[in-house]
């Protein structure tokens, strides 16, 4: 009997890959399910959450600029695909599983609230705790798929919930997508501060740009060479000293005068404010909540409301803020 197409590929992992890498036909789900006659499990979980809602609406959600004037500045959309894009690029590099590498990255961010990371605070702030990496594993699991999730395989959840924080993720495919992701934010977020004038390039730490270089394309290759020469035939995935020293410093340098900056203060204090007047608006009004989501909840009405309100996209918590509270004119 010949072999489905599907296990061909399966079987091609364990003479095509590194050893370190996961393979396909050694992933496992919650609920055993028919497989595919075409694609592996990790290949249908990228499907999967390509093809769902959380993911389409991270086309509307901040990366950094609220309501941004201008269409080329990036979203958790188009941040997401650059993940994906720079760590399937390592994971070649590396001979790992790119499908598992490719569902991570798409994945990762779909918890992010309305707002970017003040959305985030501000739920936080609120309810005591609150990471997005962990609503993007109850938006996997719970809210999706009429309460049932997407029944994705444990290497894809457990790489979305380790990509941030100080959890390490169990495959190596998911420690190239924590690192990545911050490679993605890094250069992209500063490509965008230079186009909305935040930013001069002669701003740039001179260490960053004599060991990364001056332009995004030149710090993405840097980085991304130095993670593939110095993680083969490791079981960590990092970079070097003196790259990894240059980050660090492109890190603080993007914190200190992009994220934390004074011009965009106002901006995150108004997604603040839409955010917590809309909390308490759907606690005192549950009756205007989608009723799946007290379900899912189980009654619990604090779980409800954030898991609404972390489901926003910045355009809807903003049109949903005046229908609420602006008067008409």
């Amino acid at each position: 009997m010949s072999l489905t197409i599907r296990e061909r590929t399966e079987t091609e992992e364990y003479t095509r890959l590194s050893q370190l890498a996961a393979k396909s036909a050694e992933a496992k789900r919650a609920r055993e399910e028919q497989e595919c006659q075409i694609r592996t499990k990790f290949q249908r979980d990228r499907d999967r959450i390509l093809h769902s809602k959380p993911f389409r609406r991270l086309k509307h959600k901040t990366q950094v600029y609220i309501a941004p004037i201008g269409d080329h500045f990036r979203t958790r959309m188009t941040h997401s695909l650059e993940v994906a894009q720079i760590c399937r690029t390592i994971g070649r590099g590396l001979r790992l599983n790119e499908d598992l590498i490719e569902a991570i990255a798409l994945g990762h961010d779909v918890g992010h609230t309305p707002f970017g990371h003040v959305g985030e605070e501000t739920l936080a702030s609120i309810i005591g705790h609150f990471e997005h990496n962990e609503q993007s594993i109850r938006i996997l699991t719970v809210l999706t798929g009429d309460g049932k999730g997407l029944n994705l395989t444990e290497e894809v959840l457990d790489g979305i919930l380790h990509h941030t924080g100080d959890g390490v993720p169990k495959t190596l495919e998911g420690q190239v997508v924590k690192i990545g992701d911050r490679i993605a934010y890094l250069c992209h977020d500063y490509d965008d501060a230079l186009r909305a004038e935040l930013l001069k390039s002669e701003d740039l730490p001179l260490k960053v740009k004599k060991v990364l270089g001056s332009t995004t394309s030149e710090m993405i290759s840097a980085m991304v060479t130095n993670i593939i020469h110095s993680s083969e035939r490791s079981k960590n995935i990092g970079l070097s000293g003196e790259v990894a020293q240059a980050m660090d410093e492109f890190r603080r340098f993007m914190f200190e005068r992009v994220y934390l900056s004074d011009t965009l203060k106002e901006e995150r204090n108004k997604g603040k404010l839409i955010v917590e007047i809309l909390f308490d608006y759907y606690t005192n009004h549950s009756e205007l909540l989608p009723p799946e989501y007290l379900l899912w909840a189980e009654n619990d009405l604090s779980r409800a409301v954030t898991d609404y309100i972390a489901g926003l996209t910045d355009n809807y918590a903003i049109s949903t803020f005046k229908r609420f509270f602006i008067p008409r004119e």
